[in-house]
């Protein structure tokens, strides 16, 4: 490494001090006006900082030889789980340098693969993304989502499966949309969001609706029928399921993530929509079949069970409890319930570990299915009338594979059907999981990934990595790009933290609002049991996380800034007071608590990372990556949190510890992302880590 003329130090952020009271707290902001995308300032805030960082990073040795590894981890690629529509299987892969996945179709299970929708040729940059798809029942239709520039504000388009032909559809703001098909094709049932000037300015990303789209109908879905919308409160996130007989839509509409109402609408009759649920703070799921709901629930149950009730009589006390929850604490967990063939096929985790079991319609346990080791569900394929079911699987040693359940078999037999190439030999590393204890004595996982040949001398570099928030368990996936750090003989750990849905709706709350402390402390444990043990010390420990968990890796450097020497910190909240103004925030508001309530304030402002900065302390190198169109998280957070931590520390205006931002343009929160732009992301993440934990990336391969 070497400076560069004119930039041996980063561009000094200009203050703009804000001050204001807050429940009785004096907030002093300098740099606010970095909230404000098109405020000049904050533009060549933003060149000057890119400039800063790619004047460092460009020189790092060996970068090249990171980037040509990467490229060649990448191409690997991805594979979906088959869904299934009459005799037509559809699913997506992306191939070798493909910028994004293709949707195929294959017409029987030993048919010829056909590109049904390939977005690679739709912009020169690669930067339109395929969000999602729903095939119609007999799979003579597919409806699909496209986005540009990571936006994931989706496109809604139909495409006829034998032709490829698309009818003169598009229908906008259809973000994340939940799709059910008719099954006479007559039409589909859509969620959708207002456009600009429909509500006030900043609230159309909230007020999602449900529509119904009459087929062969043109246009732009604005003359489509309104079906449902929960008035109660905009920010409600409601999903669709159709009955096999179209008689009734099932609709779920989400608060947060830790309450669902359920509402039940008979397409045969001029009556609005009933809700089933009775208002409680629970999560509920359902599928309608043979005139009964087999409904999917945590109400008195943390780790969830099965409930069945005749679709004519649905009130809450005609429920009946058909596969109860496991009996511990520490028992898997019911993840998923689905009609398939006639039987439900229910999935769980077990010790952040996926399984799959079948049962009869009234809970009689039938059989287990095999699984190929110990790794995740990242998808399945099946509806009430196939006799099949796909799932996909994957661990960190493990590819991305694709395996056929046999739902008429006794024993639910699964084959394979599709697996991802990959040139790793996969043998040469170790997979294990440990559980440690964190400050209040919970006995935390982790998985932790090394070559064969590591030593545990307290001298290895090591990634520790997180998430802990929404109910999301970080199980154990296939990650290409971390083959080359562990390819130079890197550890890499991940903690299943609280927050997560590991063991339940427990272990979700014990991570959320009030309790978000404990994410934190259990992070921090993770990284204090890596050292104890010998894998790593704080000078070749770093630290990863995007979203919440960039809020995560954000609170850690704030509070433990002499456990790490490096930090990753991705499309971050970090400003916790005032997150919920901007993107979609407003819906994580059950989840975080919002400053604006006393109370919450409290435990907000003792942890916002952008409000825990000590002047003069000497934090950890930290390299915020965020992107200009993000949509979910907005980049502002990383933008001010840079500005204040090169003002504010010790080491802010270091060459050797930097603080750098990356913001990345059309670019957003990380899905629909192409390859060339993972490689360019990740070839800087990687370079800043090698560079600053001391490793060699043109070295040969410590493998074996």
């Amino acid at each position: 490494m070497h400076s560069v003329s004119g930039l041996i130090k980063p561009p000094i952020p200009e203050e703009k001090i804000v001050e204001e009271t807050m429940h009785g707290i004096r907030i002093r902001d300098p740099f606010r006006h970095l909230e404000d995308a098109n405020d000049p300032r904050t533009q060549r805030f933003v060149e000057e900082q890119n400039a800063w960082t790619r004047s460092l990073l460009d020189q790092v040795a060996g970068r090249e030889a990171i980037r040509a590894r990467l490229e060649e981890l990448l191409s690997i690629g991805v594979l979906g789980a088959p869904q299934i529509g009459g005799s037509y299987y559809f699913y997506t892969k992306r191939e070798g340098k493909q910028n994004q996945a293709v949707l195929y179709v294959r017409e029987g299970l030993k048919g010829a693969d056909r590109a049904l929708v390939d977005v690679n040729n739709w912009s020169a940059s690669g930067t339109t993304a395929l969000d999602w798809f729903y095939p119609s029942h007999d799979g003579k239709y597919v409806c699909f989502g496209t986005s540009e520039n990571g936006s994931e504000i989706s496109d809604l388009q139909v495409i006829e499966t034998a032709s490829g032909k698309l009818p003169p559809l598009k229908i906008k703001r259809t973000r994340a949309a939940s799709v059910a098909w008719k099954h006479d094709n007559s039409g589909f049932f859509y969620t959708r969001y207002p456009n600009p000037g429909e509500v006030p300015p900043g609230d159309e990303v909230y007020y999602r609706k449900v529509f119904y789209h009459g087929l062969g109908t043109a246009g732009d879905g604005s003359q489509d029928k309104l079906v449902f919308f929960y008035d109660e409160d905009p920010q409600a996130w409601p999903n669709v399921t159709l009955s096999d007989d179209d008689h009734w839509l099932l609709i779920a509409a989400s608060q947060g993530w830790t309450r669902v109402n359920l509402f039940l609408l008979d397409l045969r009759s001029d009556a609005p929509p009933i809700e089933i649920t009775e208002g409680k703070d629970f999560l509920y799921s359902g599928e309608i079949y043979r005139g009964s709901i087999y409904l999917t629930s945590n109400e008195d149950a943390p780790r969830f069970r099965v409930l069945k009730v005749d679709v004519g009589k649905p009130a809450r006390e005609h429920w009946r409890e058909i596969i109860p929850q496991s009996p511990g604490e520490r028992d898997a967990v019911l993840q998923g319930a689905h009609v398939v063939g006639g039987k439900l096929l229910v999935t769980y985790e077990k010790d952040v570990t996926a399984e799959i079991k079948v049962f009869d319609l009234e809970g009689k346990h039938l059989a287990d299915v095999a699984m190929p080791g110990l790794g995740s569900l990242a998808g399945l394929g099946g509806n009430y009338d196939s006799g099949e079911a796909f799932f996909n699987f994957q661990s960190f040693s493990v590819p991305t594979t694709v395996y056929r359940i046999d739902m008429k078999s006794r024993a639910a037999n699964t084959s394979l059907w599709e697996a991802l190439r990959a040139s790793i030999d996969c043998r040469q590393y170790v997979v294990s999981q440990v559980f440690y204890p964190s400050k209040d004595g919970t006995q935390i996982p982790m998985f932790i990934v090394h070559g064969a040949n590591v030593t545990l001398d307290g001298q290895n570099p090591t990634w520790l990595s997180g998430y802990g928030g929404f109910n999301v368990s970080n199980s154990p996936s296939f990650r290409a790009s971390v083959y080359l750090w562990l390819e130079h003989g890197g550890v890499f750990a991940l903690a299943n933290i609280r927050g997560g849905s590991e063991y339940g709706e427990e272990w979700h709350r014990a991570g959320m609002l009030e309790q978000k402390q404990n994410v934190f402390d259990d992070f921090i444990a993770a990284a204090e049991y890596l050292i104890s043990e010998k894998y790593t010390n704080p000078n070749r420990l770093a630290i990863q996380g995007g979203s919440n968990g960039g809020l995560l890796v954000g609170a850690a450097l704030t509070q433990r800034p002499d456990l790490f020497r490096a930090v990753i910190c991705q499309v971050p909240l970090l400003d916790m007071l005032r997150y919920q103004n901007f993107q979609i925030a407003k819906l994580w508001i059950p989840e975080y608590g919002s400053a604006e309530s006393r109370d919450q304030f409290r435990w907000l402002y003792e942890y916002s990372p952008y409000h825990q900065v000590k002047a003069g302390t000497e934090y950890p190198a930290v390299m915020f990556m965020t992107a200009d169109t993000d949509t979910r998280v907005d980049p502002m957070h990383a933008k001010k949190m840079t500005a204040l931590l090169q003002t504010e520390a010790a080491n802010g205006q270091s060459a050797a510890r930097p603080i750098l931002l990356r913001l990345d343009m059309k670019a957003g929160h990380g899905a629909g992302k192409p390859v060339s732009k993972q490689v360019e992301e990740l070839t800087d993440m990687f370079s800043f880590l090698f560079w600053q934990l001391g490793m060699n990336p043109s070295g040969d391969r410590a493998i074996g």
